[in-house]
């Protein structure tokens, strides 16, 4: 059995604002233990649920935030960047699941550092006219690639919006998110062993057969806070404008997902702005 992990950093355990999870921050080094250790803990899971490969792509910001020194041994890491499939990068239908660990809510909701993809260069995004974030993108790009997602760890509303895109999926609440940057938070140990126990109980019961996926071309619609991002999109063949700061495009996902990770990277050129502003 072979399982992809999809790491990001706001969702996981015991991180609550941008000095936990952002390079130069006060808390960032510690926060890097803290991911680390969250992975591991689904490393262990897949592992006892019978996993003959775990590949781990990590999936936050610079990319280079796990630590590989203390990574289970059994981990294969994907790191760096760019990577065209961004927090997909490496997956493909050998995979039999997906693990997303330490995700984080959408831009609007009052979760813990939520945002989409940008901190607040992004304002809203939407997938066949459906609100989507991280979480929502991330499911629907796994599932046109033939893979389940099986399992999500995150605050508990990271936990309600994926419940929200598929019932299925096993979700572990790491923290209960008081406002953006406040939570409450479980004993350490106590969401680790919750999430090796949901991820071994996941890969057994849910692991088999191939996720129902939306088979004809998606359209992705992308509200930017900055007008210039649009203007610049629009070179972008099959880039259309709806109004002067949100664009839109169709295709088929998963090459959806990849055209937005190009968007995301002419947007960073342009604005070059700390997320969570």
């Amino acid at each position: 059995m072979r399982i992809y992990i999809s790491a990001d950093m706001e969702g996981i355990t015991g991180l609550v604002d941008a000095d936990d999870v952002q390079p130069g921050g006060r808390d960032y080094e510690r926060g890097r233990v803290m991911m680390t250790e969250d992975v591991n803990a689904a490393v262990r899971g897949a592992l006892a649920a019978g996993a003959t490969t775990v590949t781990v792509n990590d999936a936050h910001g610079p990319m280079r935030n796990l630590l590989p020194e203390l990574l289970h041994p059994a981990a294969r890491l994907v790191r760096g960047k760019p990577k065209n499939m961004i927090m997909l990068e490496g997956l493909d239908a050998t995979f039999d699941a997906v693990l997303c660990v330490g995700y984080h809510s959408r831009a609007g909701t009052l979760g813990v550092m939520s945002h989409t993809f940008m901190g607040h260069e992004i304002e809203d995004m939407w997938l066949e006219d459906r609100p989507v974030g991280e979480i929502g993108f991330a499911h629907a790009t796994a599932a046109a690639i033939g893979v389940r997602v099986v399992m999500l760890s995150g605050d508990d509303t990271a936990c309600a919006e994926m419940n929200d895109w598929d019932a299925t999926v096993t979700c572990v609440a790491v923290k209960h998110a008081n406002d953006r940057f406040a939570a409450e938070l479980p004993p350490l140990t106590e969401a680790r062993q919750a999430i090796e126990t949901a991820v071994a109980g996941s890969l057994t019961t849910q692991h088999a057969g191939a996720p129902t996926a939306h088979s004809g071309p998606s359209t992705l619609t992308v509200r930017w806070q900055s007008a210039s991002v649009a203007s610049a999109l629009l070179g972008i063949p099959g880039v259309t404008l709806v109004d002067s700061r949100t664009v839109q495009a169709g295709g088929h996902l998963p090459g959806l997902y990849r055209l937005f990770g190009v968007w995301t990277r002419v947007a960073t050129a342009l604005t070059n702005q700390a997320p969570y502003c």
